[in-house]
């Protein structure tokens, strides 16, 4: 029994690290750079933002983790949350399908963000959450916008500006009405 829970445990350790890109192409000196125009900016934003979506919500749950380090039942709470991350988010190779249902990526996140909000502030915590949730935010937003996109390498499904890309032959779109 326990041999089967740690090669599992293994291998959901590997395909959460085949979800995020590698940290040495997110924290690439070189890549930071000032943008040109405010426009620059928001399209930095949204390609970076699209392309570490894994690592920048990594990085806020490490923030909001460190902001419990003198709360230990709200720690242990984030763990069984975090464990939902795991098992969830970061270890699927596979889309999340829910009745027959697939669920985005995103809709995934954004369920468990609400998740992890509720069940720290619940933990009375909720100034820890706050504030953490505000580094995150402004630490993750300044690096989006400050790392340059030249040297990425996106899919037309990754990028946010996906369906424009497309090379569909009716220029004007293929829309149907329901």
């Amino acid at each position: 029994m326990s041999a089967g829970l740690i090669s599992q445990f293994k291998e959901a350790t590997q395909t959460a690290r085949a979800t995020l890109r590698p940290w040495g192409e997110l924290l690439e000196p070189t890549a930071l750079s000032l943008p040109s125009s405010l426009s620059d900016a928001t399209t930095r934003l949204a390609q970076n933002l699209t392309h570490f979506r894994s690592n920048y919500a990594l990085i806020a749950l490490i923030v909001l983790f460190l902001s419990l380090l003198y709360h230990p039942f709200s720690i242990i709470v984030f763990l069984i949350v975090f464990a939902a991350w795991l098992v969830l988010y970061f270890s699927r190779d596979q889309p999340l399908d829910v009745f027959g249902f697939v669920v985005p990526d995103r809709v995934v996140m954004v369920v468990l963000a609400v998740v992890t909000v509720v069940a720290l502030v619940l933990t009375h915590v909720w100034v820890n959450v706050v504030v953490s949730g505000v580094i995150g935010v402004v630490l993750i937003g300044l690096h989006a916008v400050f790392r340059g996109t030249e040297d990425l390498v996106m899919d037309d499904q990754e990028s946010p500006y996906g369906a424009l890309l497309s090379d569909d032959a009716d220029p004007s779109g293929n829309y149907t009405i329901m």
